[in-house]
């Protein structure tokens, strides 16, 4: 599931797990992450991949960083009409889903595996139902073609995360048009630069982090690794189909309950999705309880299926952390808050008596905003993003030895590229012979011919033009001067360096850290300028947006050479794919968008008290905004302080967790709790989907003692479709908004708080 939290961009693959007994880290920070492994806890990771595939993981636990021999004969063209269209499809459902997900919670999740599998069923079926000679459908399909259908997948499903943080962010504070239909081809614009930027950077990356330095810094990829194993055994001769069929079925039937149950429940939301026990207390008290005293806090039962499978993918350690931190936010220190006079809440039932006592102590509107008058939720706000900002960039520090190899390979191959052009220029260079030197037991085999690589002339052009086109955009768009616009391309080109050698040994893609990190870099180069705070706070979060969008794309895609890399399948031929599903996605990414914000403004309205979105990566993304533009500090002091004594207790948790239960001790690391899961329970109000991930967490922990072989088969197939079925429902569920058929118009809210 990635990663791939931000928090705040969640970012998860939906099912990325790579061993059914080791949840994997599926932070892409956003977003939610699993512990992180160290450097020094590489050996822990290579084990943990080797166990992908209990059927026929013996080649692969000899060497991981060799391609897989055992692959099925496969005619040469691969890259076919109907492997890059299912995949687009498959992504592009994944794309939608993203944007409803992010902004209820700020995950968004990666299409590896679900392109994997529910490519291989309707591509398998295609290649039977139409014969070989059929033109440009029919014919035989194998592993490779399956690798091209999830590639264009991966590719057509992302550039979401920063549609549910950023642009959102922009139009709370005023910072760009009317609404997002006004500015589509603005923000397709800025898109489209900051897409391809990442798809040409990560074309040269491919060689040298799969090959070049793959087994010196052991990048083994885990998830990416996880869906080349997966394609491998759905392609199998005997069994493979057999299994993929059992995980198509539990997808699909997963799928269609959780589409099924999220469109017809928004007719009566309080017996179908949401249990207010506490609102039901309090009426049966014949309202003269102290019941809803609880549920003003948002103590209730959801029936979300996105986080319930959620839970099952990433474990108890997770859930369990992030409903801890929701107790510990909205359960002990809210309250407290509101008793000391420290925060102040919203009565939403003034002038009905029975509901007089109704108050929301979550709202971010200007009114909430103040430093001397909060609400809860604005002063949790503080200590929850400078915690994770922290712990990011603690699990990134801790990752030196890591990143100093990286870049001394870095170094080590730009002196051999300059040592083969002194060779060709007929200069024995013997300085940068040594340097460009590499260890023959690092040696990795590249698996594709010299003719099936992507040629220097196919990406460098498009990465010279990308920049310019960044520039022009930035410039003309949004008025950012052409430094600027390059400091945010050099941000650009270190993050995404970062981000894929992080994702290669945790499965952790660091857009929190990268996202934030460039928000304060830009924010204190726009200080120097005495602008106006609207066009410093602009430039902030398009600068920002700009960086993660790139170091998101970049990863993804490198991460696709990976599994293509072990299934060898030629590279030119995945990075085609990989851009034509780049196209899908900068349209899509925005017109969905777009949707959600027609469908319910309060996404978009800074002033809204209610939302049916809770969106918190845009709060976070908004607050960082603010705080490093405001002359003034813009925080109340209590938060501030608790903000900076919570951070410091994160940070040295990450520590304990690294250095101390190592040993006979690293049994403990499974019960020390997720700091980023506490910091991300403390922007995110909504104390629902810790207890719904929990739930499902608890259920598949259960499930898997129980029956293991049957939690192998269908666990994570199942997981990936309640994630996917609740997020195409909820797309539907916003036409129906639009349209005015909705359970707003048609629905009844008995059950629910105020019940109307």
């Amino acid at each position: 599931m990635s990663q791939n939290p931000e928090v705040l961009d969640v970012n998860v693959d939906p099912m990325g797990q790579v061993n059914p007994k080791v949840p994997a880290n599926t932070e892409k920070e956003n977003t939610f992450n699993t512990p992180a492994y160290t450097a020094d806890e590489k050996e822990f990771e290579v084990e943990r991949v080797k166990s992908i595939d209990h059927e026929h993981h013996d080649d692969f636990t000899i060497d991981p960083f060799k391609p897989f021999d055992d692959l099925p004969d496969e005619r040469k063209t691969i890259l076919t009409i109907r492997a890059v269209f299912v995949g687009l499809c498959c992504g592009a459902l994944v794309n939608a889903s993203n944007v409803y997900l992010g902004l209820k919670t700020g995950w968004t999740f990666t299409a590896n595996l679900f392109g994997a599998i529910a490519g291989f069923a309707v591509i398998k079926f295609i290649s039977k139902a139409l014969p070989e000679h059929f033109p440009l459908l029919g014919g035989s399909f194998g592993p490779r073609e399956n690798n091209i259908c999830q590639t264009a997948a991966m590719a057509s499903g992302g550039l979401s995360s920063v549609f549910v943080s950023a642009f959102p962010a922009l139009y709370q504070l005023g910072l760009m048009g009317k609404d997002p239909k006004e500015d589509y081809w603005r923000i397709v614009a800025l898109t489209a630069v900051s897409g391809y930027f990442g798809f040409f950077f990560a074309t040269p990356l491919r060689k040298f982090f799969i090959v070049y330095v793959a087994r010196e810094l052991r990048l083994i990829f885990p998830t990416p690794s996880a869906t080349a194993m997966t394609i491998r055994s759905m392609h199998q001769a005997i069994t493979g189909e057999a299994i993929a069929k059992m995980k198509m079925k539990g997808l699909s039937i997963a799928f269609t309950l959780a589409l099924l149950l999220r469109v017809v429940s928004q007719y009566a939301v309080g017996i179908l999705w949401d249990w207010h026990f506490f609102t039901w207390f309090y009426i049966w008290g014949n309202y003269h309880n102290q019941a809803l005293a609880v549920e003003n806090w948002g103590w209730f039962l959801e029936w979300t299926p996105a986080f319930i499978g959620s839970g099952m993918l990433v474990g108890l350690n997770v859930s369990i952390s992030f409903l801890g931190g929701s107790i510990l936010a909205w359960g002990i220190i809210g309250p407290a808050l509101i008793v000391h006079n420290k925060a102040y809440g919203i009565n939403l039932g003034e002038g009905d008596p029975k509901w007089d006592g109704y108050t929301t102590f979550a709202s971010l509107s200007l009114a909430a905003c103040n430093k001397d008058y909060p609400s809860p939720r604005y002063w949790l706000l503080w200590p929850g993003v400078l915690m994770m900002i922290v712990v990011s960039f603690t699990e990134l520090a801790l990752q030196y030895k890591v990143i100093f190899f990286a870049f001394k390979a870095l170094y080590r191959g730009v002196a051999a590229g300059l040592y083969a052009l002194g060779h060709t220029m007929g200069k024995e260079w013997g300085f940068f012979k040594k340097a460009g030197s590499q260890a023959e037991e690092d040696l990795v085999e590249d698996s594709a011919a010299p003719h099936e690589q992507v040629k220097m002339w196919m990406w460098g052009p498009g990465l010279i033009l990308c920049i310019i086109c960044i520039c022009i955009v930035l410039g003309v768009q949004h008025d950012m001067p052409v430094g600027m616009s390059l400091l945010s391309v050099v941000l650009a080109f270190f993050f995404s360096f970062v981000a894929i050698q992080c994702t290669g040994v945790t499965d952790i893609t660091p857009l929190t850290a990268a996202s934030k990190a460039s928000q304060i870099i830009l924010g204190g180069a726009t200080k120097g300028e005495h602008w106006e705070i609207e066009h410093a706070q602009r430039l902030n979060l398009i600068g920002g947006a700009m960086c993660s969008m790139g170091a998101n794309q970049s990863t993804d895609l490198v991460c696709d050479f990976r599994t293509g890399f072990l299934l060898r399948t030629p590279p030119n031929q995945q990075w085609l794919a990989q851009g034509v599903g780049t196209i899908v996605a900068i349209f899509l990414a925005p017109a969905m968008f777009q949707l959600f914000s027609t469908a319910y403004p309060c996404i978009i309205d800074i002033n809204a008290d209610t939302c049916a979105f809770a969106i918190p990566s845009v709060s976070a993304w908004r607050a960082t905004a603010v705080a490093v533009t405001d002359p003034t500090f813009p925080i109340p002091t209590s938060s501030g302080i608790f903000a900076i004594v919570f951070a410091i207790f994160g940070s040295a948790m990450v520590f304990i967790r690294h250095y101390f239960w190592v040993g006979r001790y690293e049994w403990v690391k499974r019960y020390h709790p997720n700091m980023m899961c506490i910091g991300l329970a403390f922007v995110l109000a909504q104390t629902q989907y810790g207890t719904a991930m929990t739930i499902g967490a608890a259920f598949a922990a259960v499930w898997q003692k129980k029956k293991p072989e049957h939690f192998d088969i269908y666990g994570y197939a199942v997981a990936a479709g309640l994630i996917a079925g609740e997020g195409i429902g909820g797309v539907i569920n916003a036409i129906f908004q639009i349209a005015g058929i909705s359970g707003s118009v048609y629905g009844t809210q008995a059950g629910c708080p105020m019940e109307c």
